[in-house]
């Protein structure tokens, strides 16, 4: 298993981990068999948004003994009503079931406390204005929770939040499909086909581009939700794209974005989180996802760098993605951030090194005019 750190907090989770809502209304066999995989798999992180005390308590005490090594996502506003799941923005509220939370993990602090399920403006404004970012504020000052977060599936809503500058690490939904959509997409419409069938769908939504090139300028960490749209990316009759992905590539597609941190699967059995934790011991050809991309019409030929150095080799041995992914974070900038500019100048090869040959693009399956990219790095970098 690998891990990646959160900028902003000294936290580190595995790049694979786990979403436990699929957990709700499972037994203690199934809990304990899934969360035992998980660990024994070496996640590290899990998310935890249901309010329902059942399946927070089996879940708790299937980590006993384990809190000092994992990293738990506890949401600030999923609450119950009459027995049903609701979201919050009462204060007393969400209190209450962080304070449930706390118990029934046997724990005196979260890791990341998610602001839960903030998908329009005019409910970021009442996070904002009626005590709930206060109260997530208060929770970081006193310990209680490490990092504060925010869950999104609305890419306007959540670059809003991410730019206001209160937020360490958003939970958001991002696979290939997602990313074709314009903002303001509701959720059940994710993952309806005909949503697909509108024209203009070609390639990431510039907003979502925007929003995960803000987060890794910001230092803001993305953990992915709906990693496998809910398992349509798996099935050819159910995908958007014509075809269907394998796990790996699809963990491998959100792990290439720009500011993630961890690819977050739902499992319901030993079996799929074994599937999942695959990722680490595939090899280049079986995570590559851009043959299915590049043959979807809604796909190719886009002409923006999706960062699978499917281009490579590069006789000068150029890391061609990490170029692309420097420049694209720089280039609407006023000022290149030096924290980019760092981690360009510390590439074994840059733009600069480019002969120009033109191997890159015969290679790339989504038009991206790699020469051209080359050479506006090379100005705006300085080689």
């Amino acid at each position: 298993m690998n891990y990646r750190r959160i900028p902003n907090c000294d936290i580190e989770v595995s790049e694979i981990g786990l979403g436990c809502e699929h957990l709700h209304k499972k037994d203690k066999a199934v809990v304990d068999e899934v969360v035992g995989v998980a660990l024994d798999g070496g996640i590290n992180i899990f998310d935890v948004f249901m309010p329902q005390p059942e399946v927070r308590s089996l879940i708790g005490n299937a980590l006993h003994g384990m809190r000092q090594k994992v990293s738990l996502q506890g949401h600030i506003g999923a609450a119950l009503e009459n027995g049903q799941y609701k979201r919050s923005r009462e204060v007393k509220q969400c209190d209450e079931f962080i304070q449930d939370f706390l118990t029934r993990f046997n724990t005196d602090y979260i890791d990341i406390g998610m602001i839960h399920f903030v998908d329009d403006l005019d409910d970021w404004h009442a996070v904002e204005t009626q005590g709930v970012l206060e109260y997530a504020h208060m929770l970081k000052e006193k310990g209680i929770i490490r990092a504060i977060g925010i869950s999104s599936h609305e890419p306007l809503t959540a670059l809003t939040a991410v730019q206001s500058g209160h937020i360490d690490v958003l939970m958001f939904s991002i696979n290939p499909s997602f990313d074709l959509l314009p903002e303001m997409t509701q959720i059940d419409a994710l993952f309806d086909s005909k949503t697909y069938d509108q024209g203009g769908l070609d390639g990431t939504n510039p907003l979502r581009h925007r929003l995960y090139a803000e987060c890794a300028r910001r230092g803001v960490a993305i953990t992915v939700m709906k990693t496998l749209s809910a398992g349509k990316l798996l099935s050819a009759a159910d995908s958007p794209l014509g075809a269907p992905l394998t796990v790996g590539q699809c963990e491998h597609y959100v792990l290439s974005r720009p500011a993630v941190v961890s690819a977050l699967i739902g499992c319901v059995t030993g079996a799929e989180v074994g599937e999942a934790l695959k990722y680490s011991t595939l090899s280049a050809e079986e995570k590559d996802y851009t043959g299915v991309l590049a043959n979807s019409k809604r796909w190719a030929p886009s002409g923006n760098c999706m960062y699978c150095n499917h281009c490579l080799p590069c006789p000068e041995a150029i890391d061609i993605a990490s170029v692309h992914k420097y420049y694209d974070l720089a280039k609407n900038q006023a000022e290149v951030p030096e924290t980019i500019r760092q981690h360009y100048l510390a590439l074994d090869a840059h733009a600069s090194d480019c002969i120009e040959c033109g191997d890159c693009e015969d290679n790339c399956p989504f038009g991206v005019e790699v020469r051209a990219n080359m050479a506006k790095a090379v100005q705006l970098f300085g080689q």
